[in-house]
C-alpha cells in the first residue's frame, strides 16, 4: 500500500501543488500606490507633451480667442466700410450721369437759342419797316455744299395789314457753267405750290453736277392764273 502511494506521488498522476509567497498587505498597498503614481506621471507627461506639440497653452488660448474676436470686429468694420464705399460709388455715378444729362440739355438749349437768334436776325433783315409791295421776296440765300448740292432759303412776305391769303407757285432757277458751257437748272419737281398769309419761309436742296460752276440763283413767285404772271422775283449772284 505504501509502495502504491509513493508511486502515485512520484508519477504524472500525482496531485498538483501551488507555491505562493506570503506578502503583507501594507506592502501591496504601497506597490499599488507606486504603480498608480507612475501611471499618473506618464499621463501628465503625455498631456504636457501634447500641449507642447500643439504649441498652445492656456494663455495662448485666451490670446487666440481675443484675436478671433478682434478679427471678427475688423471684418464687420470692413463690411460696413465696403457698403459705404459702394453706396458712395453709386451716388457718384448717378451724380455724374445727372451732370452729363444736364450738360447735354444745356448744349441743346444753347443750340436752340442760337437757332432762334439766327431766325430772329433773319426775319429782322428780311422784313422792311415800310414797303409798298403787296407781295415780295426777301432774304434770298444760297450756298453750294460739299455734297454737290445747292441749299437755298427765302422768305415770301405780304406786307399789307390783314392781307388775303396768296395762293401761287414758287420756282428757283440756277444758272452757271459746266465744262465751259452755259448750264441751267430748276427745281427737280417743277415749281412748288405755296400759300402765304402774312409771311412764309421756304428752303430746299438741289442736286448739282460735280464740275458745275454756279453763277446766279433766281427765285420767282407766280400766281395761279393761266399766264402764271410773276408777282415777285429776286436774284442772287454767287
Amino acid at each position: 500500500m505504501r509502495f502504491r502511494l509513493l508511486k502515485r506521488r512520484l508519477t504524472i498522476s500525482a496531485p498538483s501543488m501551488a507555491i505562493r509567497s506570503s506578502m503583507p498587505w501594507p506592502l501591496k498597498w504601497v506597490l499599488a500606490a507606486l504603480v498608480l503614481g507612475f501611471c499618473a506621471a506618464i499621463a501628465l507627461w503625455a498631456f504636457e507633451f501634447g500641449k507642447d506639440l500643439a504649441g498652445i497653452d492656456q494663455g495662448e488660448k485666451e490670446q487666440l480667442v481675443a484675436v478671433k474676436i478682434e478679427a471678427a470686429k475688423l471684418r464687420e468694420e470692413r463690411d460696413k466700410a465696403q457698403s459705404i464705399a459702394n453706396v458712395s460709388g453709386i451716388s457718384m455715378a448717378t451724380e455724374r450721369a445727372t451732370q452729363e444729362k444736364l450738360m447735354q440739355k444745356v448744349k441743346q438749349l444753347e443750340s436752340e437759342n442760337q437757332t432762334l437768334r439766327d431766325d430772329l436776325g433773319f426775319f429782322e433783315r428780311l422784313i422792311p419797316a415800310t414797303t409798298t409791295e403787296a407781295l415780295a421776296i426777301r432774304g434770298l440765300h444760297a450756298e453750294v455744299l460739299p455734297t454737290h448740292q445747292l441749299k437755298w432759303q427765302v422768305l415770301v412776305v405780304q406786307s399789307a395789314k390783314n392781307p388775303n391769303e396768296f395762293k401761287g407757285k414758287l420756282d428757283v432757277t440756277i444758272s452757271g457753267t459746266l465744262g465751259g458751257k452755259p448750264w441751267m437748272a430748276n427745281l427737280p419737281n417743277g415749281a412748288m405750290v405755296i400759300e402765304v398769309k402774312q409771311y412764309r419761309r421756304l428752303d430746299g436742296l438741289i442736286e448739282l453736277p460735280a464740275q458745275v460752276q454756279i453763277k446766279s440763283v433766281v427765285v420767282k413767285v407766280m400766281d395761279n392764273s393761266v399766264s402764271s404772271a410773276i408777282r415777285a422775283t429776286q436774284t442772287l449772284k454767287l
